[in-house]
């Protein structure tokens, strides 16, 4: 008769996610629910290449050559980029760890699996609308009840710079309407941030709080689908191309924008950096915890970008002067003088 005991590989993964993750340490439901993805689609794969049950894996079975394969798995058969591979490494290193010190038995494994190095991952560049392509989204969904819906819901991803979780949790009674306007957003690792808010957007959720008979008092998410159940990631990134894909039409450079809900936190971002607010209030306002992550945007902000070639210009190169090599007659002598 097969042994019915738990192996000691799955103990650890059942204390990892159910004690570790959430109570020690803290962490968000989100990313628990990443780990357990990654643990998922390792034991997944392992089933699919040994022909084994996942209940019949144990700790020898996770050698370095195995995870590896593993990773090689996930960007040649999954499609994953570099930047997917590494995040799910970090979430076995993790697991790693907290093996290791669980049981002392297996640190000299543990400490050969935390050493597969991360891959170099080319960083993408941070992508923003220009204001002329923001101001056509917020006109495309419509003055019909799910069109304001759904314009309220840009403009609040927009207004707050929110990560779309951030939206996604919010709740009537995390909104201060009156004056000071403000919404409390409730970010990554339990923090929390009040955001201030525009006119616009107040007039927009005071509508939306009216159409759908909701209560300030309320703390049941806001924003929610035809069904009456919340929206989802997919249904906010559903909203967003629907209306891009409308708006793209009188301003076709939208066509070109890669469309997903982040945009308009990146884009909050950089307009806030083109109308001159300093990086530590930026950063405060997005809810990063490192001012290094909010530096990123000054990558994109082209306008600074220009202004400042411009002013590092020599003035002999001014545009009301012509330098030596843009005549026809200095041409040849300033290319001898190189």
């Amino acid at each position: 008769m097969p042994d019915a005991r738990p192996t000691a590989l799955a103990c650890a993964l059942r204390g990892f996610l159910s004690q570790d993750l959430p109570q020690v340490r803290g962490l968000s439901r989100h990313t628990v629910l990443a780990y357990r993805d990654t643990l998922k689609l390792l034991l997944r794969y392992l089933e699919a290449r040994h022909g084994r049950p996942a209940t019949a894996f144990d700790f020898p079975d996770l050698t370095p050559d195995e995870l590896l394969a593993f990773l090689a798995h996930l960007e040649a058969e999954r499609g994953n980029s570099a930047a997917t591979r590494n995040a799910r490494l970090a979430a076995l290193h993790a697991f790693a760890r907290y093996a290791a010190a669980r049981y002392p038995e297996h640190l000299a494994l543990g400490q050969r699996l935390r050493a597969i190095p991360f891959k170099r991952a080319d960083q993408r560049l941070v992508e923003s609308w220009d204001p002329d392509e923001l101001q056509a989204l917020l006109r495309a969904p419509g003055a019909a009840p799910h069109g304001r819906r759904d314009y309220t819901l840009l403009l609040a991803l927009y207004n707050t710079g929110a990560r779309v979780q951030e939206i996604l949790d919010l709740r009537p009674c995390d909104l201060q309407l009156d004056r000071p306007a403000q919404a409390l957003l409730h970010g990554k690792g339990g923090q929390q941030r009040w955001c201030p808010l525009w006119p616009e957007t107040v007039q927009a959720l005071q509508a939306l709080l009216a159409d759908t008979g909701r209560s300030p008092a309320d703390s049941d998410p806001l924003f929610r689908n035809r069904s009456g159940q919340p929206l989802t990631r997919f249904g906010v990134r559903y909203i967003l191309r629907k209306h891009a894909r409308v708006a793209a039409a009188t301003v076709p450079s939208l066509a070109a924008k890669r469309l997903h809900p982040h945009v308009l936190r990146h884009t909050a971002a950089t307009h806030f950096l083109q109308a001159k607010v300093d990086l530590v209030t930026i950063s405060r306002w997005l809810g990063h915890a490192n001012i290094t992550t909010t530096g990123r945007y000054l990558a994109i902000d082209l306008e600074a970008k220009r202004a400042a070639v411009q002013q590092a210009r020599p003035a002999a190169t001014a545009e009301t002067e012509t330098a030596a090599w843009q005549t026809d007659a200095g041409v040849l002598a300033w290319l001898e003088s190189l």
